[in-house]
């Protein structure tokens, strides 16, 4: 399992780190298809967090197709692949980052390069592990 870090001074709602967290860590291959993420009550010990919190989280992580709920095995990861949903959900998400980055003066050319850092950042962790994994 990865190791998931709450920022209690965060603006941000502690149910949404969590997801994101979760999300990052399907992202960098931490997380695969088919693993189990822990009970509601074991990642809210874990992290110190209000079990309802966790369930909320992973009823977004539902909802959104990331993971499946299993009545045996709890939250399981598994990603949806429908490439037209999945664009349709960045894109919803991008507006506002977007405007955003628009109000503050950032240009095209600042957020591509932004972009792909952060989409490198995911491919280089990739690697890492698959080299480490052959070693």
């Amino acid at each position: 399992m990865m190791y998931i870090e709450i920022d209690f001074s965060s603006d941000e709602a502690i149910y949404q780190q969590l997801c994101n967290q979760i999300i990052q860590g399907i992202a960098m291959s931490q997380l695969t298809d088919g693993m189990t993420l822990p009970s509601v009550r074991q990642m809210a010990d874990e992290i110190g967090i209000n079990m309802h919190t966790v369930n909320k989280a992973y009823s977004i992580l539902k909802q959104e197709g990331f993971v499946k709920v299993d009545r045996r095995k709890g939250a399981v990861i598994s990603v949806k692949s429908d490439k037209e949903e999945a664009l349709n959900s960045v894109r919803k998400d991008m507006r506002s980052v977007l405007a955003e980055a628009r109000c503050r003066n950032l240009t095209a050319e600042d957020l591509h390069r932004m972009v792909d850092e952060i989409y490198d950042a995911f491919d280089a962790y990739d690697k890492a592990v698959e080299s480490a994994g052959s070693e």
